[in-house]
């Protein structure tokens, strides 16, 4: 699995868009911890961790489905479509 790095983007946006991801993502913190995202819980951990004014930073994500991949790496640059 490779990592997409994330920047700037809006959490209900990416939440909903998790949510129509077929398999599993994870967000990869600092320390190498993995947090599954199709988790809600995880997503409130992982998410609190990484919020600065209401919007999410920066974020390392990795996805065991590459159309996935594909997915993220298009919100990252184009936003939601």
């Amino acid at each position: 699995m490779d990592k997409v790095e994330l920047h700037d983007f809006d959490i209900a946006d990416f939440s909903k868009l998790i949510a129509s991801c077929k398999g599993d993502v994870f967000m990869v913190t600092e320390e190498g911890d993995r947090l599954n995202l199709k988790s809600k819980l995880c997503q409130l951990i992982g998410f609190t961790t990484l919020i600065q004014g209401g919007r999410v930073t920066a974020a390392k994500i990795e996805c065991s489905d590459p159309e996935d991949e594909s997915k993220l790496f298009r919100f990252n640059l184009f936003g939601e479509k």
